[in-house]
This record gives C-alpha cells, structure tokens and sequence, in this order.
C-alpha cells in the first residue's frame, strides 16, 4: 500500500533530481522509493534472494559472457596488460 510522505529539501537540489528522474525516465517518487528500499535492505543473509535496484538490473542484462569464461584468468591477464 503505498502512502504519501511529505519532505522538505532545498529547491535546487529538487529541480536537479527532477531533471535525473526524467533522463531516467522515472518519476522523482520512484526515485526517492528506490532510494529508501536500498537503504532499508537489511544485509543479505545466506539463502536469501538479493533485490537489485533498476540500474543494476538494466546493467546486468546488457552483457552477456560466454558459458566457458574463466573469470580469474581473464582478471588476470587484463590486470597485467594494464600495470606492466
């Protein structure tokens, strides 16, 4: 059920949130609840599922590794390539 909450904030950093939210194509609301679910998460226990905030998600589905990847050996060498 949702509920309305009112706050008071500097109308700067509205107008700046405002513009963000749009960019993002969400509404300031929506912004605020994603905000607020974050913070309140409580720490993932083991057998837990994780809930991932829409930026992460949209980050997650846009690249896709092959089924054979070895993650460390690939840290690895790009790691080496780039500090020696």
């Amino acid at each position: 059920m949702n509920a309305k909450l009112t706050l008071t904030i500097e109308q700067s950093i509205i107008e700046k949130a405002k513009k963000i939210a749009k960019k993002q194509k969400h509404s300031l609301s929506g912004l605020i609840e994603n905000y607020l679910l974050a913070l309140t998460k409580e720490s993932v226990k083991d057998g837990e599922d994780i809930v991932l905030t829409p930026i992460v998600k949209s980050l997650k589905s846009s690249y896709k590794a092959q089924k054979d990847l070895d993650y460390k050996k690939e840290l690895s060498e790009q790691l080496t390539e780039k500090y020696l």
